[in-house]
Parts: structure tokens; C-alpha cells; sequence
């Protein structure tokens, strides 16, 4: 018997994501999926589903909903405060819940962006096989929206049988008052002053309020070109460092556009783009320049980290 829940309050901006549509940015559609792929991930483990099923992401305060059939869910990344009919909640944790209970994530204590799994994984239906969402297009998850007051949606039949697991705490991702991202300098590092480049890597920048899924716009020391700021434009990776005219970082994400014509100084690696999408407007991001050979060492600890994460 398969399971559904209702939305009672929908939080700012809510979206149901999977891992994302890859192989249409030549068309102008971006992959989107999660921020914060490892707690995505997590999230889903904890749960017994695979981890390209579809979760909701939650911005800066969660949803509250009630659950309309049995499941299990789990929730991972912000620290959001968790509770079912007002009693707290563990997070990093699989949770049991029934029909009528009423789950409430609150506002966000650390960090910007939650998960919430359910056991079996969201039923919408595909759009260009994925569930993801992508708000600038209107496509994917429930009618291309975030969600709203009222939404009835359909859980997937769970894959495994139910038992408890949890996240060992030594590898719940933790991060103080300033981010460090690690980053490979290029494509176009030779289009910056020596200056710049010390600029970009010796003091942190702010993340701004005007960040989203596209790309995270920085303040902070200006990082100055050579001879100017545009390029014929190619394609823009994740992680990719644009630095427009006035010399501010913008870090394109999940939701980019497909190609840019600004020079981008660096590309922040992939394993820590879910560091950058959990840091608060008003917090503090700081840059390191690692080699293309230091980073497959970090992502292959990284990978070994994930596997061993859940028990």
C-alpha cells in the first residue's frame, strides 16, 4: 500500500529534487538536483532507498506536513529543528512515522538547505527522466513550482524492508563561521593580475542575499583582470568561478546557464559545493587553490566517507 502526505505549510522555498538531469545543458536545461549532494545522499540511505530517488529540499525553514500512511523518513543537512506532533526528532536518523502525524521542520539554526527522504522516494512524474525541479523553467517536480499550502504528494513503495539506521557522528558535515572551498584555478587564471589572484585567495568574502540555486554571489576584495572581464563564451561547469566587470566572485551552481562570457578565475570542486549551498548570507567563504591530482585524491575519500557513513 503506498503512502502520500499534504502540505500544511510549505516553508520559502521547498522543491522536490533527485540527482538531477544530466545531458541537456547543450540545450540550455541545467542538471539541478540537490545543493548539498552528500546529506542528499545520506538522507536517502537512511531510508533503504536508492540514491537517485526524490527527496524534498528545504530553504532556510522547513515544511510542516502530515502524513496521510506508515512510512520512514530521514532528515539531513541545515540544522533545522525536526519534530512529529510537536515532540522532537532526530536528524541524520531513520525516522518511523504513521498516518495522521504532523512533521514540522523549523527554522534553520546552521546552515541553509535540509532534506527530508521518505522510504520508497517521491512520486511526480518525470520530465526529461528526472523528478528535479528547476524554477526558472517550470519543469519537473510538482508542475515545475515549489511546493504550496495543499499539495497532496505521492510516496513510492518502499524498496527495502523498514529498520532503524542512523548517521555515524563523525561523519555528519560540520562547518564553523567561515567555509573553506577548495578550488583549481582556471580556466582563464591568466586573465588576472597577480594581485587578483592574491586577492581572491587571501581574504574571505561575504555570500550575499541575491545567492539562489544559480550561482552564489560574493562581496569581498576585488579580483582585478588584465584585460577585461568578458570572453567569447563557452560552457560553464559546476563549481565554475565567474568574476564579472566590478571584480566579485559569483560561484555558478546547480541551476547555471550553459554557457557565460565572463572569465572565470577557478572552479570550486565538486565535493564541496554542498559546503557553499549551506552558507548563510552574511557568512563568511574562504577559497584555497588545490592541484587537479590533490582533489581526485579528496573526492575518492570523500566517496569512501559517504559509503561507510550510515549503519
Amino acid at each position: 500500500m503506498t503512502s502520500s502526505f499534504v502540505v500544511h505549510e510549505a516553508g520559502p522555498q521547498t522543491t522536490v529534487q533527485d540527482l538531477g538531469r544530466p545531458g541537456y545543458l547543450r540545450y540550455g536545461i541545467p542538471p539541478s538536483g540537490p545543493m548539498d549532494l552528500a546529506s542528499f545522499l545520506l538522507a536517502n540511505r537512511l531510508v533503504g532507498n536508492p540514491d537517485n530517488a526524490a527527496a524534498l529540499e528545504c530553504t532556510l525553514i522547513g515544511p510542516r506536513f502530515e502524513m496521510r500512511g506508515e512510512s520512514i523518513i530521514a532528515v539531513t543537512g541545515a540544522e533545522m529543528p525536526v519534530a512529529v506532533n510537536d515532540v522532537e526528532a532526530a536528524r541524520w536518523a531513520a525516522v518511523p512515522v504513521k498516518a495522521g502525524d504532523i512533521v514540522k521542520l523549523g527554522p534553520a539554526r546552521r546552515g541553509v538547505r535540509a532534506y527530508v527522504a521518505f522510504a520508497g522516494g517521491i512520486d511526480v512524474p518525470l520530465a526529461l527522466g528526472s523528478r528535479s525541479t528547476y524554477l526558472k523553467g517550470a519543469l519537473g517536480g510538482v508542475q515545475g513550482r515549489q511546493l504550496k499550502k495543499g499539495d497532496v504528494i505521492g510516496l513510492l513503495p518502499p524498496p527495502l524492508p523498514a529498520r532503524t539506521r542512523r548517521v555515524k557522528p563523525g561523519t555528519i558535515p560540520s562547518s564553523g563561521d567561515e567555509v573553506e572551498a577548495r578550488a583549481i584555478l582556471g580556466p582563464q587564471a591568466d586573465r588576472f593580475t597577480r594581485e587578483g589572484i592574491e586577492a581572491f585567495l587571501g581574504e574571505p568574502y561575504e555570500m550575499t542575499p541575491q545567492s539562489d540555486r544559480m550561482g552564489a554571489r560574493l562581496k569581498g576584495p576585488a579580483v582585478t583582470h588584465t584585460r577585461g572581464h568578458d570572453i567569447i563564451s563557452d560552457g560553464i561547469p559546476l563549481g565554475g568561478i565567474q568574476v564579472v566587470g566590478e571584480g566579485q566572485p559569483i560561484i555558478l551552481l546547480v541551476d547555471r546557464q550553459s554557457t557565460g562570457g565572463y572569465t572565470k578565475v577557478a572552479t570550486v570542486c565538486s565535493f564541496d559545493i554542498g559546503r557553499v549551498g549551506q552558507v548563510n548570507p552574511g557568512q563568511r567563504l574562504r577559497f584555497k587553490a588545490i592541484t587537479v591530482p590533490e582533489s581526485h585524491t579528496l573526492l575518492t575519500q570523500e566517496r569512501k566517507n559517504l559509503e561507510g557513513a550510515v549503519v
